[in-house]
């Protein structure tokens, strides 16, 4: 059952997150090249596909068992333009719950920094949001995290360092009891450590208002992963691996857990859920074309020409964008959706594929399909085939029952 959704306006800032976090994030890379990741267990090798400027990976959920709600694959190609300016990130196991997730992708225009910070950041956000805010409804709180991630990459802006901006599309899985809380975690969330759910460290730890004691827990992890044997990498990240300690959910409670689906996008970028062989669009398209954004727009003081905010952009809310945030703005849309079997997989992607696939025909060259790898593969030839003139990032989420 869809539960419902809301278009927040206003958010707090949030606080800065902690720097821990066991996210699998592709940057953009203009030429393109395959890189496999260190940073998790919970993706191989990445495999190519026809197209010499593709890549594509497969991401199991992270414990393989009775327990695993989820498989995942990721395809994607920079298309006719230039540079590849998408990135995306994904965690299993999110927030140290067994068969949450978190998935994301990232647009980036006018350069891929913003796109690209997102990626390796936007879920440390979330997961702090989550446990400073951890009464909230889910909606609220992801509101809070995009602005919050606006907000820093306005700083950027006025730093120097970047003017670019990225429309979002996120999905957050969340494992809840019958009243919508997680009363199985036994105060789990309330932990600094165990809400950030590591299985990877990137990144210097960042200063907090953690207690002594919490700096000395994320100060042994530091030291437990430098003695795996962490590498640095070029940018002096450091990269391992570490045993995460995941929340368990007992028999009897299995029971009375729902799982429902939370998303949230700023721009173009589309969640579609397939329920039954029927495409259920989770999103929604923030383009000048459309008539409440455009009032908006002029309400603020701007104006829309060719379907363009003030005649240069697209997209009426993304992130960044600082010198045409009062008028582009970050507050998301958000959805809360309860899953149950009827719901077979989830298509989070750019508009390089929406541009020329609706939804509805999305599902049909999937569904058929059980491996989740070769669906975004299949989608990604699809809008290649089809001319896509956009860079195409295509992540598809089968659900396990």
């Amino acid at each position: 059952m869809r539960l419902g959704s809301h278009n927040p306006q206003d958010g707090d800032t949030g606080p800065t997150p902690l720097r821990l976090s066991s996210l699998i994030t592709r940057r953009p890379n203009e030429n393109h090249t395959a890189t496999p990741s260190r940073a998790s267990q919970i993706v191989s090798t990445p495999t190519f596909t026809d197209s010499p400027n593709a890549r594509s990976k497969t991401a199991l959920n992270q414990h393989p068992s009775e327990s695993s709600f989820f498989v995942i694959g990721i395809s994607e190609d920079k298309g006719s333009r230039r540079t590849m300016e998408d990135a995306y990130g994904f965690v299993a196991d999110f927030a140290n719950v067994r068969g949450q997730g978190y998935w994301a992708i990232f647009d980036g225009h006018a350069g891929k920094h913003a796109a690209e910070w997102c990626g390796s950041h936007f879920h440390e956000y979330l997961l702090d949001a989550l446990r400073t805010q951890n009464t909230a409804p889910i909606p609220e709180v992801l509101n809070t995290t995009f602005h919050a991630v606006d907000s820093y990459l306005s700083k950027l802006a006025e730093d120097g360092q970047t003017h670019s901006g990225c429309t979002v599309v996120t999905a957050f899985l969340r494992i809840e009891d019958e009243h919508g809380g997680q009363s199985f975690l036994n105060g789990l969330v309330d932990s600094p450590v165990s809400t950030q759910g590591p299985s990877a460290v990137n990144g210097d730890l960042a200063d907090s208002d953690n207690s002594t004691e919490d700096k000395k827990r994320l100060s042994r992890i530091r030291d437990t992963i430098l003695s795996l044997g962490g590498s640095r990498s070029s940018s002096n990240k450091i990269v391992s691996l570490i045993p995460p300690e995941i929340a368990e959910v007992t028999e009897s409670e299995r029971a009375s857990l729902r799982r429902v689906l939370y998303t949230a996008n700023v721009g173009d970028a589309r969640a579609v859920l397939c329920r039954g062989g029927k495409a259920v669009r989770l999103t929604y398209d923030h383009k000048g074309s459309d008539k409440q954004e455009a009032k908006r727009i002029m309400d603020a003081g701007g104006f829309v020409m060719n379907n363009r905010v003030n005649g240069v952009l697209a997209v009426t809310r993304a992130l960044g964008d600082s010198s045409m945030k009062e008028f582009v703005v970050g507050s998301p849309y958000t959805t809360e959706t309860e899953l149950s079997p009827e719901d077979e997989f989830l298509v989070v992607a750019c508009d390089g594929l929406w541009d020329v696939v609706d939804d509805q025909k999305v599902v049909e060259l999937v569904r058929t399909i059980e491996d989740p790898q070769e669906m975004s593969e299949t989608l990604l030839k699809y809008a290649l085939e089809h001319f896509t003139t956009d860079n195409v990032t295509v992540l598809v989420v089968r659900f396990k029952y």
